[in-house]
């Protein structure tokens, strides 16, 4: 586990996840230079080898057909993304900052999941995850 010291002694540390295998995220790379009638699928390829990857997700969510299709990749990337939050000692509170790159994932799920509940009406939804974010970092604008 990775996690940045909390010196100040007033509340929990920031939460850090661990960092990707390179290979992990030169494959979304090239995933994402195919074609744009490929793209989606060599995507899809990436995250259904490694279902835990989050920027696969987060990235599926932007690839989707419309917006459940979407809705759907980030609501998986999301609560993928909770469960390693926890796989790596989150406890529901604290930090989770935009700053540490492998956050990026989750947190980018987490605001696609808000835009699209929002696109098909689900406002209490999309309420509850823009609270999330900015409890998990008011200091970055999504």
């Amino acid at each position: 586990m990775s996690a940045s010291v909390n010196l100040s002694g007033v509340g929990p540390a920031d939460m850090c996840l661990p960092e990707v295998a390179t290979t992990l995220s030169t494959a979304l790379d090239n995933a994402l230079k195919q074609s744009e009638s490929d793209r989606r699928a060599a995507v899809v390829q990436v995250v259904a080898s490694n279902p835990t990857y989050l920027d696969g997700w987060a990235w599926l969510g932007a690839l989707g057909r419309d917006a459940m299709d979407s809705y759907m990749a980030y609501r998986v990337g999301y609560h993928r993304g909770l469960d390693a939050l926890r796989g790596n000692g989150w406890k529901g509170s604290g930090y989770v900052r935009w700053a540490h790159l492998p956050n990026r994932g989750f947190l980018k799920c987490l605001d696609g999941l808000a835009k699209t509940s929002r696109l098909i009406g689900d406002n209490a939804e999309a309420d509850r995850c823009e609270q999330f974010l900015a409890q998990l970092d008011p200091s970055h604008k999504f």
